[in-house]
Protein backbone atom coordinates (compact mmCIF):
# COMPACT_ATOMS: atom_id res chain seq x y z
CA UNK A 1 0.00 0.00 0.00
CA UNK A 2 1.24 3.37 -0.89
CA UNK A 3 0.70 6.64 1.92
CA UNK A 4 -1.88 8.67 1.10
CA UNK A 5 -0.73 12.33 -0.27
CA UNK A 6 -2.58 15.53 0.90
CA UNK A 7 -1.02 18.45 -1.11
CA UNK A 8 -0.84 21.87 0.84
CA UNK A 9 2.63 23.22 -0.08
CA UNK A 10 5.45 22.49 -2.41
CA UNK A 11 9.55 23.38 -2.11
CA UNK A 12 9.81 26.49 -4.34
CA UNK A 13 12.94 24.72 -5.41
CA UNK A 14 10.93 22.55 -7.81
CA UNK A 15 10.57 24.37 -11.13
CA UNK A 16 6.98 25.22 -12.76
CA UNK A 17 5.48 24.59 -9.32
CA UNK A 18 3.75 26.74 -7.24
CA UNK A 19 5.90 28.15 -3.91
CA UNK A 20 2.30 27.10 -2.25
CA UNK A 21 1.55 24.16 -2.38
CA UNK A 22 3.66 21.33 -0.42
CA UNK A 23 2.54 17.88 0.21
CA UNK A 24 1.48 17.12 3.38
CA UNK A 25 1.54 13.09 3.90
CA UNK A 26 -1.33 11.01 5.71
CA UNK A 27 -1.93 7.32 6.06
CA UNK A 28 -5.21 5.21 5.45
CA UNK A 29 -5.22 2.09 6.82
CA UNK A 30 -6.87 -0.52 5.03
CA UNK A 31 -6.69 -2.60 1.94
CA UNK A 32 -6.84 -0.72 -1.23
CA UNK A 33 -8.82 -1.33 -3.81
CA UNK A 34 -7.82 -1.99 -6.98
CA UNK A 35 -9.89 -2.66 -10.51
CA UNK A 36 -8.77 -2.17 -14.25
CA UNK A 37 -11.01 -1.39 -17.06
CA UNK A 38 -10.06 -1.32 -20.88
CA UNK A 39 -10.76 0.51 -23.96
CA UNK A 40 -10.18 0.13 -27.60
CA UNK A 41 -10.59 3.67 -29.27
CA UNK A 42 -10.07 4.13 -33.35
CA UNK A 43 -7.43 7.06 -32.80
CA UNK A 44 -3.68 6.96 -32.63
CA UNK A 45 -1.79 6.24 -29.28
CA UNK A 46 -0.58 9.88 -29.55
CA UNK A 47 -3.73 11.42 -30.16
CA UNK A 48 -5.18 9.80 -27.34
CA UNK A 49 -2.45 10.52 -24.86
CA UNK A 50 -2.75 14.09 -25.72
CA UNK A 51 -5.79 14.88 -24.89
CA UNK A 52 -6.04 12.41 -21.49
CA UNK A 53 -3.00 14.49 -20.41
CA UNK A 54 -4.86 17.55 -21.27
CA UNK A 55 -6.93 17.27 -17.81
CA UNK A 56 -8.62 20.17 -18.40
CA UNK A 57 -11.17 18.15 -20.79
CA UNK A 58 -11.59 15.44 -17.51
CA UNK A 59 -15.64 17.02 -17.23
CA UNK A 60 -15.98 16.46 -20.80
CA UNK A 61 -15.86 12.53 -20.16
CA UNK A 62 -16.51 11.92 -16.71
CA UNK A 63 -19.97 12.94 -15.51
CA UNK A 64 -18.94 13.58 -11.86
CA UNK A 65 -16.27 16.32 -12.31
CA UNK A 66 -17.55 19.68 -13.63
CA UNK A 67 -13.90 21.63 -13.56
CA UNK A 68 -10.07 20.96 -13.29
CA UNK A 69 -7.73 23.42 -13.28
CA UNK A 70 -3.79 23.16 -13.58
CA UNK A 71 -2.27 24.99 -10.36
CA UNK A 72 1.69 24.75 -11.52
CA UNK A 73 2.89 26.54 -14.36
CA UNK A 74 4.65 25.17 -17.49
CA UNK A 75 3.55 22.02 -19.57
CA UNK A 76 2.48 18.77 -18.23
CA UNK A 77 4.93 16.76 -16.70
CA UNK A 78 5.85 15.14 -13.37
CA UNK A 79 4.68 17.55 -10.49
CA UNK A 80 2.37 19.25 -12.40
CA UNK A 81 -0.78 19.76 -9.77
CA UNK A 82 -4.62 20.28 -10.15
CA UNK A 83 -7.70 20.75 -8.79
CA UNK A 84 -11.16 19.86 -9.50
CA UNK A 85 -14.57 19.91 -8.31
CA UNK A 86 -16.67 16.98 -8.05
CA UNK A 87 -20.33 17.13 -7.91
CA UNK A 88 -20.92 12.93 -7.69
CA UNK A 89 -21.26 11.49 -5.18
CA UNK A 90 -21.08 14.85 -3.14
CA UNK A 91 -20.03 18.16 -3.75
CA UNK A 92 -16.32 18.79 -2.87
CA UNK A 93 -13.11 19.90 -3.92
CA UNK A 94 -9.81 17.64 -4.49
CA UNK A 95 -6.43 18.10 -5.90
CA UNK A 96 -4.22 15.60 -7.35
CA UNK A 97 -0.43 15.43 -8.81
CA UNK A 98 1.09 13.68 -11.98
CA UNK A 99 3.74 11.34 -10.47
CA UNK A 100 4.48 9.39 -13.95
CA UNK A 101 4.42 10.50 -17.39
CA UNK A 102 5.63 8.56 -20.47
CA UNK A 103 4.23 10.57 -23.69
CA UNK A 104 1.52 8.58 -25.48
CA UNK A 105 2.38 5.31 -23.27
CA UNK A 106 1.81 6.24 -20.04
CA UNK A 107 0.16 8.80 -17.51
CA UNK A 108 -0.38 8.24 -13.52
CA UNK A 109 -1.81 10.56 -11.08
CA UNK A 110 -2.09 11.09 -7.67
CA UNK A 111 -4.79 12.04 -5.24
CA UNK A 112 -8.43 12.44 -3.35
CA UNK A 113 -11.35 10.86 -5.48
CA UNK A 114 -14.53 11.63 -3.90
CA UNK A 115 -14.00 10.37 -0.27
CA UNK A 116 -10.84 7.88 -1.13
CA UNK A 117 -7.32 8.63 -2.01
CA UNK A 118 -5.97 6.93 -5.76
CA UNK A 119 -3.43 5.89 -8.12
CA UNK A 120 -5.12 6.43 -11.04
CA UNK A 121 -3.05 4.53 -13.89
CA UNK A 122 -3.39 4.89 -17.95
CA UNK A 123 -1.40 2.65 -19.81
CA UNK A 124 -1.50 2.79 -23.68
CA UNK A 125 -0.48 0.93 -26.44
CA UNK A 126 -1.51 0.07 -29.95
CA UNK A 127 -0.95 1.60 -33.49
CA UNK A 128 -2.49 2.27 -37.37
CA UNK A 129 -4.92 3.72 -35.68
CA UNK A 130 -5.88 1.99 -33.04
CA UNK A 131 -5.18 2.69 -28.78
CA UNK A 132 -5.71 0.21 -26.08
CA UNK A 133 -6.46 2.63 -22.80
CA UNK A 134 -6.16 0.44 -19.76
CA UNK A 135 -7.30 2.39 -16.90
CA UNK A 136 -6.03 0.73 -13.79
CA UNK A 137 -7.30 1.76 -9.89
CA UNK A 138 -5.28 1.53 -6.92
CA UNK A 139 -7.98 3.62 -4.56
CA UNK A 140 -7.57 3.30 -0.61
CA UNK A 141 -10.29 4.57 2.42
CA UNK A 142 -10.17 6.07 5.48
CA UNK A 143 -10.36 3.52 7.77
CA UNK A 144 -14.57 4.17 9.08
CA UNK A 145 -14.90 4.05 5.43
CA UNK A 146 -12.64 0.60 4.47
CA UNK A 147 -15.24 -1.73 4.03
CA UNK A 148 -17.73 0.35 2.22
CA UNK A 149 -15.38 1.34 -0.53
CA UNK A 150 -14.72 -2.51 -0.70
CA UNK A 151 -18.63 -2.90 -1.09
CA UNK A 152 -18.95 -0.30 -3.47
CA UNK A 153 -16.57 -1.24 -5.63
CA UNK A 154 -18.38 -2.71 -8.17
CA UNK A 155 -20.57 0.46 -8.48
CA UNK A 156 -17.26 2.19 -8.99
CA UNK A 157 -15.53 0.09 -11.72
CA UNK A 158 -19.00 0.41 -13.50
CA UNK A 159 -19.15 4.38 -13.65
CA UNK A 160 -15.36 4.22 -14.30
CA UNK A 161 -16.07 2.13 -17.27
CA UNK A 162 -19.24 4.44 -18.40
CA UNK A 163 -16.70 7.41 -18.53
CA UNK A 164 -14.51 5.73 -20.27
CA UNK A 165 -17.16 4.49 -22.78
CA UNK A 166 -17.67 8.39 -23.09
CA UNK A 167 -14.00 9.13 -23.67
CA UNK A 168 -13.91 6.65 -26.37
CA UNK A 169 -16.92 8.61 -27.78
CA UNK A 170 -15.91 11.59 -28.03
CA UNK A 171 -12.23 10.87 -29.58
CA UNK A 172 -13.79 8.79 -32.38
CA UNK A 173 -16.67 11.49 -33.63
CA UNK A 174 -13.52 14.24 -33.31
CA UNK A 175 -12.34 11.87 -35.69
CA UNK A 176 -14.37 11.76 -37.87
Amino acid sequence: MFPAVEYRRCEPARRGVSPDIEPVRREYQGDPVKFENVVTITRQPAEVFEYLARFENVPRWNYAISETRKLTRGPVGVGTRYRQTRTVPSPTTEEFEVVEIETDRRLVVVGDLASLHGRVTYELSGGDGMTKLANLMDLTAPPPLGLLAHLATRSIRSSVAANLSVLKDQLERSSR
